[in-house]
């Protein structure tokens, strides 16, 4: 069974950072496999924010470019998303996901992997 759990979430002013941290156990490893970062705010469909192969390329959703940065510790079998400049409109709850696959040709869409963390709110006023 793979489990992910999330931490860092919390509440900051614009323009502050935030990094959250996922943590996969079980038999899963960040370095074979994709991961990603989605965010769900209330009324709205959950969106995909960041995604990092198991070789460690990236891609981010437009509204966050420049701005969130997805990464991984191999080490610690750690998924990363530093969040700078944060906006109001980042406000949301941040999922980690975890895929079985190495690469996704796409990795926007939430049924694209297998498995989620709990999530952790961010909160930007």
């Amino acid at each position: 069974q793979v489990q992910l759990v999330e931490s860092g979430g919390g509440s900051v002013q614009a323009g502050g950072s935030l990094r959250l941290s996922c943590v996969a156990s079980g038999e899963y490893s960040v370095s074979r496999h994709q991961q990603a970062w989605f965010r769900q705010a209330p009324g709205k469909e959950r969106e995909a924010v960041g995604t990092i192969d198991y070789n460690g390329r990236t891609k981010y959703a437009d509204s966050v470019k420049g701005r969130f940065t997805v990464t991984k510790d191999n080490t610690k079998n750690t998924l990363y998303l530093q969040m700078d400049g944060l906006k109001p409109e980042d406000t949301a709850m941040y999922y980690c996901a975890a895929a079985y696959a190495g690469s996704l040709d796409n990795g926007s869409s939430q049924y694209e992997y297998n498995y989620y963390g709990q999530g952790t709110q961010v909160t930007v006023s």
